[in-house]
């Protein structure tokens, strides 16, 4: 069996320490003249892409993450979140991967003109996976957690850091950073490597059904200005 650990990474020791349970509040607001704003988002919908962003700017930057229990609503942390979980949409153009892997006509398996959603996490997805891994990088994941043609269902997707796996023969277990579970080391999820153009499930230990994943396109962005922000 082939394990893979990105080095010096826990959840529970380089994770966010809360869970991704926020207030009503929201996202962020936008101001207009006159003294008046707009308010946008609801952040407890979830935040989920905004942690994982933040999880792998604080490792790469060699920050310890804030010790912070509770699920913030405002001040720097909140909106240095807020901001990440935009960037990870990658605007305009990433919701519509998630829109096409949602896609209740593409087939889990291939059909005789369309490649389906096992050869994208096989052979798109999990090579590019395993190089950050590899390299010792964590790495985002996005995960397809409803079929719908629905763009109001792509709150119902979700997104993680990989940062380990284990390979035994075509058996692969990745292990995730969860927002939705704080300072659990324990968190996986695995497929069968074997059949790229037939039906693949994939087994979560926690969370509920994934359809398909995908890596996110990562940008590092520096956390010492809301680190020192919070300090004062």
């Amino acid at each position: 069996m082939t394990s893979v650990r990105v080095p010096g990474f826990l959840p529970s020791t380089r994770g966010l320490h809360f869970p991704n349970a926020f207030p009503h509040v929201p996202n962020f607001t936008i101001d207009l003249p006159g003294g008046h704003s707009i308010p946008v988002g609801d952040a407890a919908n979830g935040l989920c892409g905004g942690m994982a962003y933040t999880v792998r700017d604080l490792f790469e930057a060699g920050a310890v993450p804030p010790a912070v229990t509770t699920a913030p609503g405002s001040g720097p942390l909140f909106e240095y979140i807020a901001e990440r979980l935009l960037e990870s949409f990658d605007l305009p153009l990433g919701p519509a991967t998630y829109l096409k892997l949602m896609h209740p006509r593409l087939p889990d398996g291939d059909l005789a003109i369309l490649r389906g959603r096992a050869w994208r996490m096989i052979r798109v997805e999990w090579p590019a996976i395993r190089a950050d891994l590899d390299r010792g990088r964590l790495s985002p994941l996005g995960l397809v957690k409803a079929k719908s043609r629905n763009p109001r269902d792509l709150g119902k997707n979700h997104q993680v850091l990989a940062w380990g796996y284990d390979l035994e023969g075509t058996r692969l277990t990745l292990r995730l950073y969860d927002p939705n579970y704080p300072d659990d080391d324990h968190v996986t999820m695995a497929l069968d490597l074997a059949h790229p153009r037939r039906a693949t499930p994939v087994t979560c230990s926690r969370g509920g059904t994934v359809w398909c994943f995908f890596r996110t396109g990562y940008r590092f962005k520096d956390p010492w200005p809301v680190l020192a922000a919070l300090a004062r």
